[in-house]
């Protein structure tokens, strides 16, 4: 009944929002924030249906999904596999780790430049750039979660016989998991960023080179078109990323967000309630 009740709320949620961009762009209110060239929910409803029944809307949106699958996968692979590395071997650590540190504050998408010198194509420094964007996330997740591990567990494998394999896929891997995980989910939003970005810049087609295009033709519907297909591509890859980790993890204790149960109070005995404590002097009279 609580699921069904979430449910309502968030379309309640949404609905709200929709009927409030309709009632201020309708009406052209203007308190400070301008709403007069805003298009209505109407107008983008329509242009929306006008891009879906056109196969250039479609061939967009493989071409987005391809990059940010492609470079998100990578990225997984890549991230792991290094964070682990890092958190791990000391060796790597020297000889990886300050290389990292002064990569992992530049932003991704300031690396646009190098994509176009560095690669012969635009396809593949759009999916550099996005794997570099889902890269520092995953790989700092992991080695925080790897570095956090109690060494008891490590220490058990070790002693009942396994060696360094045994330990790295019984123990490292599952324990970090939930820290990996985390670090997935932030990356695929770093991912949609820079790669519609990307597309903005150097690209020839997908969802980010549509919507500029459409801005520089003073296609407002068309813009608000492709930040929906934007939000709902991101919020759909987000979810395929929580259901996976769920899956993965159903090991792990699960906690629902339930009111806190009311606390029940035992009432006082009775005897205590009518015959109060006795003070040192009476309990003498008592016995004597």
């Amino acid at each position: 009944m609580s699921g069904r009740w979430s449910l309502v709320r968030r379309a309640l949620s949404l609905v709200a929002v929709l009927v409030l961009w309709q009632a201020l762009t309708s009406y052209d209110i203007n308190l400070w924030l301008r709403f007069e060239q805003f298009p209505t929910v109407t107008e983008v409803a329509r242009a929306f249906a006008g891009r879906i029944s056109g196969d250039a809307y479609w061939q967009d949106l493989t071409d987005s999904l391809t990059r940010i699958v492609t470079g998100f996968a990578l990225a997984a692979v890549l991230g792991v596999t290094v964070g682990t590395a890092v958190a791990r071997s000391r060796v790597a650590a020297d000889l990886l780790g300050p290389v990292l540190e002064v990569l992992r504050p530049v932003p991704a998408i300031a690396l646009v430049p190098v994509a176009i010198l560095l690669f012969p194509s635009n396809e593949q420094g759009i999916v550099f750039i996005t794997c570099t964007a889902a890269f520092f996330p995953v790989m700092v997740s992991t080695r925080h979660a790897v570095r956090a591990l109690t060494p008891m567990w490590e220490e058990a494998v070790l002693t009942m016989g396994g060696g360094r394999w045994r330990v790295l896929r019984s123990v490292v891997l599952p324990g970090a998991l939930p820290g990996i995980l985390g670090g997935l989910s932030v990356g695929i939003g770093v991912s949609w960023i820079c790669v519609i970005s990307a597309e903005m810049i150097s690209g020839e087609y997908g969802v980010g080179y549509r919507t500029w295009q459409d801005y520089t033709v003073v296609d407002y519907p068309g813009v608000f078109v492709g930040m929906a297909t934007i939000g709902l591509l991101g919020w759909l890859t987000s979810t395929a990323v929580e259901l996976l980790g769920r899956r993965l993890t159903r090991w792990l204790p699960r906690t629902e967000s339930r009111p806190p149960a009311p606390v029940r109070r035992r009432p006082a005995p009775a005897a205590a309630a009518v015959h109060p404590a006795r003070t040192a002097p009476e309990q003498e009279r008592v016995r004597s």
